[in-house]
């Protein structure tokens, strides 16, 4: 799944992989000692993340996290390395935001959002993603999914 933050990772990704093989391919070549191949290697490590690692994460977060709307609430509930709930009042959501793709997918987003966080989500780096606004990602028919919550607010506010 490609996002916003893509057009900027994809090329840096690259790069950044790039310059790390090529160090370490020097490095090794020319008989560096280890430690330069230690500390490339790491880099290596960090570039293949970047450039393919990253995508796999994400396919395998968004597959394991499930969203539900009930009468009171939202809520979302992640199985990806630990178990994680967000339960969110329905009465006391002062901003949901709805971003919709042409195909009919797109992303809830419950809260103000940080103006960074695009930049941070699909990256899946220890800690990232604390500051980020509760959503529904990438939810097929994101429309009807967001007049549901919407209707269920208005059955509350009677």
């Amino acid at each position: 799944m490609l996002r916003g933050s893509d057009a900027f990772m994809i090329p840096f990704s690259i790069l950044w992989g790039g310059f790390a093989i090529f160090w370490e391919y020097t490095a090794y070549t020319s008989g560096a000692p280890k430690f330069f191949l230690v500390i490339g290697g790491a880099f290596v490590l960090m570039g293949l993340y970047l450039i393919f690692g990253r995508f796999i994460f994400d396919a395998l977060k968004r597959n394991k996290t499930y969203y539900a709307v009930t009468n009171e609430r939202v809520i979302i509930l992640s199985e990806f390395f630990a178990n994680k709930t967000q339960s969110l009042n329905l009465k006391t959501l002062s901003e949901i935001s709805l971003s919709e793709k042409s195909n009919g997918s797109g992303t809830i987003t419950f809260g103000q959002q940080n103006p960074f966080s695009s930049w941070m989500t699909g990256m899946h780096w220890p800690g990232m993603g604390q500051n980020q606004a509760p959503m529904f990602e990438l939810s097929e028919e994101v429309a009807n999914v967001y007049n549901i919550i919407r209707d269920a607010q208005k059955r509350i506010e009677r």
